[in-house]
This record gives structure tokens, C-alpha cells and sequence, in this order.
């Protein structure tokens, strides 16, 4: 049985670019935070934010684990902008690339509900998205966490065959294609992977694959 694809995109570094503007003040504003929060000067401070980062995907997760910090306080004073519209970069014509996208299409971002509605009313990307998921939708359990991505499948009730992980995180699309899911990496790095069916330089690539991910989800099981 034919099944259409159902496109799961990750938001910041792959939907527009956040690297330029604002990750640079979300790391300042969470280095801050634990500044304040677990008394630490500014060096151990960033350490500890470098350090849950890469061992568990968010720094968030790590606060929780083992600083019982409040969630939803934390990713409030962290994801709090003057003027979020100044900030943001999106390619051309990302809407009209979206729009050719057959099947469904649905945001799975590890950024807080808040700022993710935000970036997607901005650059006028809110409607067409059928479902939106972020870090608070399964009970602060980010990616590249099996359980996030386990649950999103069953909620939306969708067979691994049949999604498509669109991604700037290698280690989120290991988890993906680990599950069975089709993956693309929003790279501009040379090297290639085993976990990736395809490399994007950039998001508007995705026009090229229309064919692909019709083939590729056929049958999906």
C-alpha cells in the first residue's frame, strides 16, 4: 500500500539560520542562567553548558538530571528576545519549497513551544505545518533521545518507513534512521555518513527530492 511522505523537520540551522544571531545570545543567556542559578563564575559556567550539551543533546536535560532546575523557568529566561524578527535568516523561496512537498509536514524541534511558534509566525512558515512539536511536547525528553522520537511516531501515527528526518544534527539523524526513518542533513560539510540518504547544502535543496521521497516512502513500513 502507497503511503505519502510525512516530512519531519527539525527548526533552527535548518529552517533558518540560527547560528549567526541567535544561538550566540540563547549560549550567553544559558551561560548566565547557571551563572545565577548553580553559583559558578563565567568559565565554569560555559563548561557546564558545553559539557550537558554534548552529552545529552540539550543543555536543559543535564540542568534537570542533576540540578533539579524548573524547565519551563529556565527555557523562559533563556529564549527571551527584544526583537526576535531582526534576528532571523531564512533562504528565499522557503515557503514556495515547502509548499511542493507532497504529504504531510510537521516540526520536531528541541527549542521551547514559545519560541518555536514565534520563528514559524515570523517568517510566515506557521501555516503550513500540520503538527508542531518542540521540547515541552514529551516531557522535556529532546533529541536525539529515543523516547521523543518514539513518541512523536505514535502520536502521529506514522511508520518509520514513511518519515522523512530533515536535520542539521548528525547525532539526531543516527537516532532516525536508527528507527527506520529516511534522513537528510542540512550540510555544507564535505564529509558524507552512513546514517544520511542524502547531504542539502541548503534547505531549498529539498525541491530536488520530490521524487525521491515518493519512491523512498512507497510500501513504508
Amino acid at each position: 500500500m502507497a503511503r505519502i511522505p510525512v516530512w519531519v523537520f527539525d527548526l533552527d540551522d535548518t529552517l533558518h539560520h540560527a547560528t549567526p544571531h541567535i544561538f550566540p545570545h540563547i549560549n550567553r543567556a544559558m551561560t548566565s542562567y547557571i551563572e545565577r542559578h548553580l553559583s559558578l563564575d563565567y568559565a565554569a559556567a560555559t563548561a557546564l553548558r558545553q559539557h550537558y550539551w554534548q552529552r545529552y543533546g540539550a543543555t536543559l536535560l543535564g540542568l534537570i538530571r542533576h540540578h533539579g532546575v524548573d524547565p519551563h523557568h529556565f527555557l523562559a529566561e533563556t529564549h527571551n528576545f527584544d526583537n526576535l524578527s531582526s534576528m532571523l535568516m531564512t533562504a528565499p523561496a522557503l515557503a514556495e519549497t515547502l509548499k511542493q512537498l507532497p504529504g504531510r509536514r510537521i516540526i520536531f524541534s528541541n527549542a521551547p513551544r514559545t519560541y518555536t511558534h514565534d520563528v514559524l509566525h515570523l517568517t510566515g512558515l506557521f501555516p503550513l505545518f500540520d503538527a508542531i512539536y518542540t521540547v515541552e511536547s514529551f516531557g522535556f525528553q529532546p533529541k536525539p533521545m529515543r523516547n521523543g522520537f518514539q513518541k512523536l511516531l505514535r502520536k502521529e501515527q506514522i511508520r518509520p518507513g514513511q518519515a522523512i528526518m530533515i536535520e542539521d544534527s548528525l547525532p539526531n539523524l543516527v537516532m532516525a534512521k536508527r528507527l527506520g526513518m529516511h534522513t537528510l542533513w542540512v550540510t555544507r560539510t564535505l564529509r558524507n555518513s552512513p546514517w544520511v540518504d542524502h547531504k542539502l547544502r541548503s534547505i531549498i535543496d529539498l525541491r530536488h527530492l520530490v521524487g525521491w521521497s515518493q519512491r523512498a516512502t512507497c510500501g513504508a513500513k
